[in-house]
This record gives structure tokens, sequence and C-alpha cells, in this order.
């Protein structure tokens, strides 16, 4: 492993090791307008939601590395303290890449990037009509981390109305991540689409799991099973009974007849599998017989 003093990098390597490290992130997809009332619209990857009472998100236009100037949405956010952050999916994806080129002043990225400006109800700057989501926003601080290219300036935002799509949405009103089709920044020129690479995993269990210094010795250092399957394993309450392991094994001795008297390798590899499909019941009973 190489390891690096951040001050011993310039500012531009710095920069690109960070954000391929911390990816994939969201993006805030932000419609400011100046104090002509001229609208702007350009995505920023630094961003995320911090508070739900208040409802607070947060993103930061970076000063530019290169040249240290600052960005059109933070001027404009400085001016008038409102702005809507638009959610980005796959529909969108290139037109929201489109909109980040550096255009003139008084150049419309709606127009540029060919997307509809929705009148917002509670703030001045538009929303944009195709993002599935739209969060109008008041911005109440802009706190700036620094002076030079790089620097931050975390502009907080309270979401004062929210706006979603009924076609991402489920029968009781929550939100369909699958339908919603988000898309993530990271390094370079890479980006993700969420829904392809979607999968779940139970939240702890409130009643506590029993951890993995819990495990018996053979789980624990075990070979074959990885940390995933540790911490699956890991995340139950209780352990099967005798009685349970006893008729799990009787009902698999037709498959497998060696079952009982199968090495460690050989059961951990089989519950390597039940555990590929989120069967952790089994894969205890399987290890424990």
């Amino acid at each position: 492993m190489i390891s690096f003093n951040p001050k011993d990098l310039t500012t531009g390597k710095l920069h690109s090791y960070l954000l391929n490290a911390v990816a994939p992130r969201p993006i805030a997809f932000a419609s400011t307008i100046d104090k002509e009332g001229n609208p702007n619209l350009s995505p920023f990857s630094f961003f995320n939601v911090f508070s739900a009472n208040p409802p607070i998100l947060i993103f930061s236009p970076a000063r530019r590395v290169r040249d240290n100037t600052t960005k059109h949405t933070l001027q404009n956010v400085e001016a008038v303290k409102e702005v809507v952050i638009n959610v980005v999916n796959y529909d969108i994806v290139h037109q929201m890449s489109l909109s980040s080129t550096e255009y003139p002043d008084n150049v419309n990225e709606f127009e540029k990037a060919g997307l509809t400006m929705l009148e917002s109800d509670e703030v001045k700057p538009f929303r944009v009509a195709e993002s599935p989501i739209q969060l109008e926003c008041k911005v109440n601080d802009i706190v700036k981390l620094g002076t030079e290219g790089g620097a931050g300036n975390l502009v907080i935002c309270e979401v004062v109305k929210l706006h979603i799509s009924v076609d991402v949405l489920n029968e009781d009103q929550t939100i369909n991540q699958e339908k919603l089709d988000l898309v993530a920044r990271a390094g370079g020129s890479y980006y993700s689409r969420a829904k392809s690479g979607f999968f779940e995993i139970p939240k702890p269990l409130s009643t506590m799991g029993i951890g993995v210094d819990a495990l018996p010795d053979h789980v624990k250092n075990s070979m074959i099973l990885t940390g995933n399957n540790l911490g699956m394993l890991a995340n139950v309450d209780q352990l099967p009974t005798a009685e349970e392991v006893s008729q799990f094994v009787k009902d698999i001795s037709e498959r497998y007849p060696d079952i009982k008297t199968a090495s460690h390798r050989k059961k951990h590899k089989l519950a390597q599998n039940y555990l590929s499909y989120g069967d952790v019941e089994s894969a205890w009973k399987l290890l424990l017989s």
C-alpha cells in the first residue's frame, strides 16, 4: 500500500484521488438565478442529505482547481439565497453532463441542455421538469472552507417544498428505487446507474445480533467464508436448536449423503452457497451439523 500526506500532493492530484476514492456520489442538479433573474443550471456531486427535521441538503460548489475562480452557482446563491435541487436519473444523465459545460454569463443551461424550465411554488429558481424529484430550497448558510483552488463552499439548504413524480411512486406513495433509476458520479468520466447495482442487506436486528466474536472458532477462522459471510451469520439473535439442525440434516441427506461426515471445508462451501441466496438459517444449520 502507498501512503500520502495530502500536503505533499498537488491540489489536482489530491482532488483526483478523493473523487475516485469517495464514489459513487449522488448528484445535485442545482437550479439558481442571478440578481437580474437569469437562470443557471449545474450539477454538483459534493452533495447529500444531512437532516430530516429540519430537512437539510448540503452541496458544495468548489473553487476551480486550475485558476481558483468561483462558479456561477455559488455567485447566484450568495446573491439570491434560493435553489432547486433536482435529482438526476438515467433518462437525463447526458443532458445533465452537457449542462456542466462552463458557458459564459447569461447563457441559459436549460436551453443548452434541452431541458424544460418549470416554475417553482416557493422559490424563484426554476425546476427541471424532466427530473422525477425536485426539491425547492431556501439557503440557510454558506460555509466557505478555504480561499484557494479546490476549496469547497458548503451551501446549506432547507427544503421548503418537494415535488415527486407519480411515475416513481409505489401504491403506498413510497419511492420505488427501481423506477427512480438514479445515477451517481464517480472519478474521471465515470458514472454509475443505481438500479443496475442494487442489492439488499437486512438491517441489524433490533434484538441485537450475536456478533462475529461469538461465532464458533471453525466458522470465525474459516478459510472459505468471507467477511461479508461472517457478517450475515453474526446478524442473528440466536442459533438453531439441535432438533432443528438434526431435521435439516435429515432433509438434505438424500442430496448430500455424506453430509454428517463432511469436512468443515465442504460444509463451509455449501453454507456459502446458501448465504449467496440470503438463506442464513439454512447456512447456520449446515455449519452446526
